[in-house]
């Protein structure tokens, strides 16, 4: 086929075709004669393949990766790149549901009996750019791609070692961090704090402590609580390499599991490769409303800011049947007390590194969330697994 007749196929113009030659995603051969090109049947199945992915929104840079993918027969990479623009477009429509909802409230209030207050009008318009910011600020900034290769042997290892690490431990576990660098990256303490969290030793306080202490409890519990009827749906979020999910198809649930990073979900489907796993984050669920009969995380909640955790409950519910329950285990201080007592003792022992700590890690108030959940219409119950892990559960009271 000439480039007319090409273009007349696939129902889109010359100049599109012409486009994507130019960016190199075809490459018509051409006759020796007088230089046309002349479109083969691999031809128009790669213009219909780029034509699809353009009609979902995806990049041009993304279709370049995904078509390579296509090419090499990496069916796992290709969905990946397309889960990938359907987190994006879940996103923009949680965006504008948010938007559309604002709006109505702004009308609820000018049919308000009695002058408008235009503050009101002001206030909601200020909540809804907050809340459009703090979604659209996370980042993953610990980098869990490469922790997928050692995270259940980290987890493990740590879970096992019950006392709590002195001064010498920390020492080696940052020496740990370093052999898993590429090239031995040495620069350890930027985002220090992270990392060591990442490492399964978190410093806050007096001194440190292992977060993955009772790590199999919390997630035995977490399980428990939620008790699945065989076949009910539930939805683990920031799954990392599937251990709370895993427990739950254990008994008898249908998981899907979502993450931000592709090697700790490839890790999962590993693992696991009768869950449904696919990338996404606790902002915009991937998922129509009403999906899950239960929603549950593991440490994964306090790397939100205190907004984004607001905007990760109510996407929670959003995505949950009108009975469906929510169960988190994660770090969390018990209220601002404990909180505050935990300050003190770093501002005590001079330790900036506990302070910042403190500062980055957003750690849910457990009394503050458990209002939240149940101004919301859920009664909650939780329980202590160390200094700070504990797992809470919600269940709606309607």
């Amino acid at each position: 086929m000439n480039i007319k007749e090409a273009a007349d196929r696939l129902g889109i113009s010359a100049r599109a075709i012409r486009f994507y030659e130019e960016k190199g995603l075809i490459q018509p051969a051409k006759q020796t004669n007088n230089g046309y090109r002349t479109y083969t049947e691999n031809d128009i199945w790669r213009l219909q393949t780029i034509a699809a992915l353009r009609e979902i929104g995806m990049s041009l840079q993304d279709i370049s990766h995904a078509l390579g993918e296509i090419d090499q027969g990496n069916q796992q990479r290709l969905e990946e790149y397309l889960e990938l623009q359907q987190a994006v477009m879940y996103a923009q429509w949680v965006e504008l549901k948010r938007m559309l909802d604002t709006t109505q409230r702004m009308i609820d209030l000018n049919r308000q009996d009695g002058p408008l207050d235009v503050s009101h009008l002001h206030d909601l318009a200020d909540s809804a750019r907050r809340l459009r910011e703090a979604r659209q600020n996370w980042h993953d900034r610990w980098n869990y791609d490469t922790q997928a290769a050692i995270h259940d042997q980290r987890v493990q290892a740590s879970n096992d070692r019950m006392p709590e690490p002195n001064g010498d431990e920390v020492r080696r576990q940052k020496n740990s961090w370093t052999a898993h660098m590429p090239n031995n990256d040495t620069t350890y303490p930027e985002n220090a704090g992270s990392r060591l969290e990442a490492l399964g030793v978190l410093v806050v306080g007096a001194r440190p402590f292992n977060i993955y202490d009772n790590y199999d409890e919390a997630l035995e519990q977490t399980a428990s609580w939620i008790s699945p009827k065989p076949g009910e749906k539930g939805l683990d979020v920031g799954t990392g390499t599937g251990n709370l999910a895993g427990k739950l198809l254990e008994r008898g649930a249908t998981m899907t599991a979502i993450d931000q990073s592709r090697e700790m979900l490839r890790t999962c489907r590993i693992k696991y490769p009768e869950m449904h796993v696919k990338l996404g984050n606790f902002l915009a669920l991937p998922f129509a409303d009403q999906s899950f009969d239960f929603v549950v995380s593991s440490f994964a909640f306090h790397h939100l800011s205190t907004d984004q955790q607001q905007l990760a409950l109510q996407e929670m519910q959003r995505v949950l049947t009108r009975r469906g329950r929510i169960c988190l285990t994660d770090l969390m201080f018990a209220n601002t007390t404990h909180r505050q007592t935990y300050i003190q003792q770093a501002e005590a022992a001079g330790h900036e590194e506990q302070l910042q700590t403190i500062k980055e890690r957003h750690f849910p108030l457990l009394d503050e969330l458990c209002g939240s959940l149940e101004d919301a219409g859920y009664v909650t119950k939780h329980v202590r697994h160390n200094a700070l892990l504990h797992t809470l559960l919600a269940v709606p009271l309607r």
